[in-house]
């Protein structure tokens, strides 16, 4: 297969859905012939926070000269995005061989289970960590952790960034239902690093990681953050910079350094401090454009709309209009999300690309007054000329409507679209 037969076969296996479990990854595992402890693996779980702390992470390592290999999901234009060696995406042709042979293999392999999009993905992310000699990987986990496909492989340290309201039909509808599914990625012996100070979230992990034996680092104890400085251990770093922005990535940028010295002790504070400055995450609080100025965030839930809104409050208002261009899933507490830009915000437009798990925009003007727009691009259009050129537009609700904005302004390629 080329690389378009190889996605329009992966995508076909949407059909499968979201199916949690270990049993069919354990078994892949088997067949494919992947060991659960080839690597050294940096495993990362959280509501909002935990690709940021995978950005930090692989920064670090990299100005480390450690060779890293990073998984992460959803991608934003290409699919391959979601495994990186040393900060790059594999190759086109490199994708599409390994779906080649993983799906050869799960075709003509009796027993081979029925694996899903995600499983077929983290596999092809192991055997590409593997086969390009990785001394470190970061793995972020899919969807909440006890049951994630990743939580199948061996772990030398692990982090958990948040715990709040996301996917409850899933993970469950309380803070400790969910902390419990985010702290089943602890391991006996393995440093688990907690950067949830909330009760009774933290209550919940820290009383998970001792009943399995994990190492237990918790925020306010083994380390803190600020704005501008860590704290790990007796180490302090002062007048910290960020390659991401916003006051919250500092507690992210903590949870990051503690796992790292933990991996790697000698790291000198000139090897994280460039780290932390050099990290990037697109699509998180990213500015795009300026006259008017377009910010971007992947703020898909309550916490990460609160997060975002704080940030813009910190900024200095625009002289022009300040428009937010919003849409969400379906699945999504959609009142509480918009409700975090009531001082922030002028104006409001509705888009969102057409798929089938997207809200009906006139929900979204049901709750907070808005103009609904026929397409993104319309919507981007509707938001620019609003703002005018002193203004702001800001862009967040689901990361499929932060991708194809980004695209769009910045002039990216993409994956080409997958009849499903």
């Amino acid at each position: 297969m080329d690389y378009v037969e190889a996605l329009t076969w992966l995508y076909g296996l949407e059909s499968r859905g979201v199916r949690l479990g270990l049993d069919r990854m354990n078994a892949a595992l088997y067949h494919v012939g992947i060991p659960r402890d080839a690597l050294r693996v940096l495993h990362v779980a959280g509501t909002n926070g935990k690709g940021s702390a995978c950005a930090f992470a692989e920064s670090i390592a990299r100005e480390a000269g450690i060779k890293v290999g990073r998984f992460s999901s959803p991608h934003l234009h290409r699919y391959v995005e979601r495994v990186r060696i040393d900060g790059a995406p594999i190759g086109e042709r490199e994708a599409a061989a390994r779906l080649t042979q993983l799906r050869r293999t799960s075709e003509t392999t009796p027993g081979f289970p029925r694996v899903t999009f995600f499983e077929f993905t983290t596999l092809l992310a192991m055997e590409a960590f593997i086969d390009h000699g990785c001394e470190l990987v970061v793995l972020e986990v899919g969807l909440g952790g006890r049951l994630d496909s990743t939580n199948t492989i061996d772990t030398s340290a692990s982090i958990i960034t948040s715990i709040g309201f996301d996917h409850g039909q899933i993970l469950g509808n309380t803070l400790e239902e969910i902390a419990y599914e985010k702290a089943c990625i602890a391991r006996p012996g393995v440093p688990l690093i907690c950067g949830v100070d909330e009760r009774p979230a933290r209550d919940v992990i820290s009383t998970h990681a001792q009943d399995v034996g994990a190492e237990l680092a918790l925020v306010g104890h083994a380390f803190e953050a600020s704005e501008g400085f860590l704290r790990i251990g007796g180490r302090a770093l002062v007048d910290v910079e960020l390659g991401l922005a916003g006051a919250h990535q500092y507690a992210n940028a903590a949870c990051a350094v503690t796992a790292m010295l933990t991996l790697e002790p000698s790291l000198s504070d000139e090897t994280l401090r460039r780290g932390l400055a050099n990290a990037r995450h697109p699509g998180r609080q990213e500015t795009l454009s300026a006259a008017p100025e377009v910010v971007i965030d992947g703020a898909h839930n309550p916490a990460g709309c609160v997060a975002f809104a704080r940030s813009l409050r910190a900024q200095s208002r625009p002289s022009g209009n300040t428009v937010l261009l919003f849409g969400a899933m379906r699945d999504k507490d959609h009142a509480a999300m918009l409700s975090a830009f009531d001082d922030v915000v002028d104006a409001r437009i509705y888009a969102i690309p057409d798929m089938p798990r997207a809200v009906d925009l006139a929900t979204l003007g049901s709750i907070r007054p808005g103009e609904i727009a026929k397409s993104v691009t319309a919507g981007l259009g509707k938001a620019l000329a609003l703002a005018g050129p002193r203004g702001k537009v800001v862009v967040c609700g689901s990361l499929f409507l932060v991708a194809e904005v980004r695209a769009q302004l910045l002039g990216l390629v993409q994956d080409p679209p997958i009849g499903m």
